[in-house]
Formats: structure tokens, sequence, C-alpha cells
């Protein structure tokens, strides 16, 4: 957990060290330099789809208390002041799909300890995440679908447009 008091401030700005290092880590294996860096101000700055804007980042030095991390990478975080105040921290696109369940239900106060503190382990029907594909080449296209271009296939009781007589 991040302590960010006056007398912790070298974990804070170690704090802030591992998120720049985790934002640059994203942009691929290029060393850090000015360029990157500016680009990973100007994305937190003007996108919200990328992580963390710049403001959830100040917020988060400020009043966040680290909870704990998923298998993906998110990090999850708690208002220090109001411990129901709770929020993620996308390591990627923000897509809410990629909270996995245990994680979901402790982000909306259905369970109040983390699944680190619960020593979570999933049912026998949970499915492991797969991405939201909505919108990508990898979409579901049923047979019938414009893109496809195939013809749909016929029902017993199949729709007949109106025709005027």
């Amino acid at each position: 957990r991040v302590d960010c008091k006056p007398r912790a401030m070298p974990y804070c700005s170690q704090f802030l060290k591992d998120s720049l290092a985790n934002q640059l880590s994203r942009e691929g294996p290029a060393k850090p330099n000015s360029s990157t860096t500016l680009m990973m101000w100007f994305r937190q700055i003007f996108s919200w789809w990328n992580g963390q804007t710049i403001g959830t980042r100040f917020w988060t030095f400020r009043r966040g208390q680290l909870m704990g991390e998923d298998s993906q990478g998110n990090k999850y975080y708690s208002d220090r002041k109001n411990p129901k105040r709770r929020w993620v921290i996308y390591n990627g696109l923000a897509e809410a799909s990629r909270v996995p369940p245990e994680w979901h239900g402790w982000l909306h106060q259905t369970v109040d300890e983390t699944p680190s503190e619960a020593a979570y382990s999933p049912r026998e029907w949970e499915k492991p995440h797969q991405p939201n594909l909505t919108g990508s080449q990898h979409a579901y296209r049923p047979a019938g679908s414009l893109v496809t271009g195939a013809p749909r296939a016929r029902t017993a009781g199949d729709y007949e447009a109106w025709k005027p007589e």
C-alpha cells in the first residue's frame, strides 16, 4: 500500500516513478526519452481511455490507497478518508470488461475484503477473461450479417415484406 503522508515522501516518489514506468512500458521496449515522456503526458491530459488522466493521477496521489493489483496489471484504490470510494486504474485501455469477477465484487462494494485479503479462488463455472471484441475484425458476425455478405438462411415463420397491390 502506498502511504503519501509528508513523512513518507520517498515512497510517493517511488509511486510516481512506478506509474511513469508503467505508462512507458505500454508504449513498447523503447527507452524513455523526452519525446515518449511528453507523449505520455499529452495522453494523460487529452485522453481518458489510455489508463488514467492527469486529474486521476493527482487524485490517486493525494487521496488514494493502493489496495491491490490483478493479473492484468490493473491497480485498485480506495480513498483514505472515505474507504467506500473505490476506483481502478487500468493497465492499458480503459475497458470495463477487463475487471475480473473477484475485483468486480470489491469495486462495487459487494464484498468488503479485497481478493488478496480473502484468498479468493474462482468457482468452477467462472470462465477466464475474454476481451470485448465489438467493433474489431474478430467480432462475432452471424450468417446474413451485412459484413459477411452471405444471405441469411430462411426460417419456418420468416418475415414477408408488405407489398402494395
